[in-house]
């Protein structure tokens, strides 16, 4: 009836369990490998996750003749096995089966033992194998502590087996002295196997990716192979091992209490070994025949079968067995079986009742399926995280090995530190300036701002891809200060790149243009030009350009005075004259606007798009210039430090790529390494090359990781910002067309990291040698010095600033530098030398 269904499901709803909750016994399970694993909580730990000692699969080069002995299942086997080496993966088997009467599986040690070597002398009489020695594994399917292949100590029995004097002693010892006994056989137990270690062997000589094996009959095991660094009770962290859990204890701590029914409770207080192995006793089939007659027992008990006539087999343990339960579930036509069965039973079923049994059945057998399968479900994650990270060690060692050229150690700074000294040293001295590739060029600047500068003056500014025109009001005095006014004009490519008249026609209409707006056409002011590139000058007012960098390509500059080509430029277009008082160097121009400041600033450094140093040198070292008194402005152009080859041992295979493709092939390789222009190149072609390899986008090089110059400095900033989330680097790399992952914006944050970092470490190398120079000139211990800085890479990227004031610190360690940011050295500082090189022109003609 209705009602009794729901009378049986009511008992039955606690079988049922839920995604859920399997869900729950699966991330148990796996916290309880974790346990095991560990040395610590080892010894508390339910879930043994025994070493094995099992190394690797089968890879098919075995070949031979083998016995193997088999106790834990229902009969003990002996069988003889050999194996081809034939490339086909061949093998014959030979077996017998010998019954284990309860005096052997109750009975003690001495007598187990004797029995096993009785029945193999047997086995190897029938098959006519006494004369021959040969190698023995030994399958023992209990749980074992074991220290090599063929040694195991017994934890505990479990079960059908309860022998004495042999828990915590080594069974393969036992079985040797009991085949001593033997003179007539000669055996070399090779090996202690675990069944569930056995089934993965098998399974993994004809399938190289079995990696689990799982048994789920009389007892139930599961074993898979684990990477040895994780197991910390072996020694060695190469390789993988396989690991045999001993899954069935899995709850004897009570991890599985609240999923453990009156049925399994009471199941358990008859066994054989009461509180232990739980788990085992909800899922395998030495259990489950009994855990229906638990359920049939109180059902019937209670009147909700058989009319509630209990027959006296309903009361004798152990009376119904797996193999009614599969006849019954099996009755999916008629109820046949399962009646037969019940009448065998003295139990007289109605129609009703057959259905109940069934539904009962299957509800124990799904339950025992389903606990099953979740803590198979742990293993495979664990195998699956496990696989993961080995790919991502994979990935960082990889990574590792093509970073690892960027890294330059304390030891390789000092060296180039050592060069740039000899090279500043080359470029100053005038038989060796011709051939220095540092070209130490002098700059007629031979004073710094004191205060007394006035008056209006202009400054051109050329140097990117920008153009400035400024006019800056100079007061002197109580109430000293620098008014600026200025426009910025875009220079287009195809005038960088045109002809030299067109770029300087450009550039005046540029200026008539601000002298209109600014309303002062009229007068002929004096002017400070600006112009960032390497010149060579043989006064303050003159300047012929060594050659272009930065992207410009201007024909028919190279060689000529850039001052005559904007004077020409000016007459040419005949709307009004300025007087040209300087030719000036952005850096140098940052070093003066600090100076104006600070007396004390005696050295300007860019680092922004292009990377330049200028410091006060003594007249006296500058051999190329003519007098021994004062001082003079140096602009090193140290960008081209390194195309003599002498960096060449610390630059990359992806520098020299960058080079390459660079629109000044071998030219400024210092520069290349050190500068913002190039940085995101360089970042560039590490990303591809770490694509190819497969760490990266999922080895797809998109088409925008192609293009040329997407990495614009910028980004590296934004990149590398530490207040950065990885979600924001995604955005970032997104916006740039490059679909990432987490763990890619993981890397390329990396890789912008090591390539900023060396920039940064290099730079500051250069710097240390400027300043060692410095404090020798002067002739004291300790030098105390201010820098002029400016650039985009100093004053935006996150670490670069720092990473260089620190690199100072450890190549000049006495050397107390003070850092000073510029204020627009290129306006500012052009007119501030402007004012300079006329208060020194009036004294002069004074």
């Amino acid at each position: 009836t209705a009602a009794e269904h729901q009378g049986v499901d009511r008992y039955l709803y606690q079988l049922r369990l839920s995604d859920d909750v399997l869900l729950d016994v699966m991330t148990r399970f796996q916290a309880e490998m974790v346990k095991g694993l560990g040395r610590d909580t080892n010894p508390t730990a339910t879930v043994k996750m025994l070493p094995s000692f099992v190394r690797s699969l089968p890879d098919g080069s075995e070949k031979g003749d083998f016995l193997a002995v088999d106790l834990g299942g229902s009969q003990f086997r002996a069988h003889r096995v050999k194996v081809f080496a034939d490339g086909k993966q061949s093998s014959q088997l030979e077996s017998k089966f010998y019954p284990t009467p309860k005096e052997v599986t109750e009975g003690n040690g001495t007598e187990l033992f004797d029995y096993i070597a009785d029945c193999l002398s047997d086995f190897m009489e029938t098959k006519n194998l006494k004369h021959k020695k040969l190698p023995l594994g030994f399958t023992f399917s209990f749980p074992c502590k074991q220290t090599k292949l063929e040694e195991g100590v017994l934890l505990a029995w479990t079960k059908h087996f309860r022998v004495r004097g042999v828990q915590d002693t080594d069974v393969v010892s036992s079985l040797r002295r009991a085949l001593q006994k033997h003179k007539d056989i000669d055996v070399d137990v090779l090996a202690l196997v675990n069944d569930t270690a056995g089934t993965m062997m098998t399974c993994g000589y004809d399938d190289q990716r079995c990696e689990v094996g799982l048994i789920i009959g009389t007892g139930t095991n599961a074993c898979y192979m684990e990477e040895m660094r994780h197991i910390s009770l072996v020694e060695g962290d190469e390789g993988r091992m396989c690991i045999n859990t001993e899954w069935g204890a899995f709850g004897d701590d009570g991890a599985l209490d609240d999923l453990r029914t009156e049925f399994d409770r009471e199941l358990d207080l008859g066994s054989l070994n009461p509180g232990k192995q739980l788990f085992e006793k909800m899922i395998s089939s030495l259990y489950l025949g009994e855990l229906v007659r638990l359920i049939l027992l109180k059902m019937t008990k209670e009147g909700l079968l058989f009319n509630g006539k209990v027959s006296t087999a309903l009361l004798i343990k152990g009376k119904i067995e797996m193999e009614h339960v599969s006849a019954m579930e099996k009755d999916k036509e008629g109820l046949s079986n399962t009646k037969e069965i019940l009448t065998d039973l003295n139990l007289f079923p109605s129609e009703e009742d057959c259905v109940a049994v069934q539904h009962v059945c299957t509800i124990v057998s799904f339950r025992s399926a389903n606990l099953c399968a979740a803590a198979l479900a742990a293993i495979l994650t664990r195998l699956m995280e496990n696989k993961k990270l080995l790919r991502m060690r994979t990935t960082r060692r990889r990574l590792r090995a093509a970073l690892q050229p960027f890294l330059l150690p304390l030891p390789v700074l000092r060296q180039v530190r050592d060069s740039m000294r000899a090279e500043l040293e080359y470029g100053l001295k005038r038989e060796t300036q011709a051939e220095a590739t540092v070209k130490m060029l002098p700059t007629y600047v031979c004073g710094m701002p004191d205060g007394t500068e006035k008056g209006k003056f202009l400054a051109l500014d050329l140097g990117g891809t920008n153009f400035r025109v400024l006019l800056v009001k100079i007061k002197s005095g109580r109430r000293r200060s620098v008014q600026m006014y200025n426009k910025i004009f875009a220079i287009p490519l195809e005038i960088m790149q045109g002809t030299g008249e067109e770029l300087f026609d450009h550039i005046v209409q540029c200026i008539a243009d601000f002298l209109e707006y600014m309303g002062i056409k009229g007068s002929r002011l004096p002017l400070g030009f600006t112009f960032s590139f390497p010149c060579r000058q043989a006064s303050i007012d003159q300047g012929t350009l060594v050659g272009w960098t930065k992207g410009f390509k201007a024909t028919d500059c190279e060689g000529e005075d850039v001052v005559d080509m904007l004077r020409e430029a000016i007459r040419r277009r005949n709307e009004f004259d300025l007087d040209i008082v300087a030719v000036v160097n952005d850096t140098v121009g940052t070093m003066m606007t600090c100076g104006y400041e600070d007396p004390n600033c005696e050295i300007g450094l860019i680092a922004g798009t292009g990377s330049n140093v200028c410091y006060m040198e003594d007249m006296k070292n500058i051999e190329i210039v003519e007098g021994n008194e004062g001082k003079m402005c140096i602009n090193t152009e140290w960008g081209a430090f390194g195309d003599n080859g002498c960096i060449d041992h610390i630059r990359t295979k992806y520098d020299r790529e960058v080079d390459e493709g660079s629109l000044n092939p071998g030219k400024q390789r210092y520069e290349k390494m050190t500068s913002g222009m190039y940085l995101g190149e360089i970042v560039r072609q590490i990303l591809i090359d770490l694509t190819k390899q497969g760490l990266l986008f999922r080895g797809h090089i998109s088409e925008s990781l192609r293009k040329r110059g997407i990495f614009e400095t910028k980004f590296l900033s934004q990149i590398e910002s530490d207040r950065l989330a990885l979600l924001q680097v995604r955005r970032i790399l997104q916006q740039l067309g490059l679909d990432s992952t987490c763990d890619d914006s993981i890397i390329v944050k990396e890789v912008c990291g090591v390539v900023s970092t060396r920039a940064a470490r290099l730079c500051g190398a250069g710097l240390a040698a400027v300043l060692e120079k410095k404090r020798e000139n002067q002739g004291v211990e300790h030098l105390q010095i201010t820098v002029g800085v400016d650039g985009t890479l100093y004053k935006l990227h996150p670490h670069f600033s720092r990473v260089l004031r620190e690199t100072v610190k450890e190549l000049a360690p006495q050397c107390d530098v003070t850092f000073m940011l510029s204020e627009d050295g290129s306006g500012k500082g052009a007119a501030l030398i402007t004012a300079v090189a006329k208060r020194l022109h009036n004294i002069g003609q004074k």
